[in-house]
């Protein structure tokens, strides 16, 4: 279960957030397999003078419109699959919330089962093949 951090420019509509949030989960389904009910964005904007970056930064010019996508998952994917979802995430948001691709930054954290609980205080190892009966 893939948890992911947005950070948006402060003013960001959110109708925008839903297009930006919908993009990075329509990638992670599609690229790593995750299952569609697993949809954890937790978005954030930031202001002027909240957010500091070069915008010349390895030679791609960045406007204001930076938005910045942290995923923190289980750790087992290859290089070319995380390579092929940042592709997607990057296109998706292009396609969807016209987020230029110069203006995305993605971050990858990776962990495993024992780092997680993500329910009735349960530690994720001891679940971690089974789902939850509070439905």
């Amino acid at each position: 279960m893939p948890f992911v951090r947005t950070a948006v420019p402060k003013g960001t509509e959110t109708s925008r957030k839903q297009q930006i949030v919908q993009g990075i989960h329509d990638a992670l389904v599609e690229g790593i397999g995750m299952p569609k009910d697993e949809l954890f964005n937790l978005v954030t904007e930031y202001g002027d003078g909240e957010f500091f970056y070069d915008r010349g930064f390895n030679g791609i010019a960045r406007s204001d419109d930076l938005i910045v996508v942290e995923i923190t998952m289980r750790r087992g994917r290859s290089d070319a699959m995380k390579r092929d979802l940042y592709a997607a995430i990057t296109r998706n948001l292009e396609g969807r919330a016209a987020v230029s691709p110069r203006d995305v930054f993605i971050f990858m954290h990776e962990n495993d089962y024992s780092d997680w609980s993500v329910g009735n205080g349960v530690f994720a190892m001891a679940i971690a093949q089974q789902r939850g009966s509070d439905s």
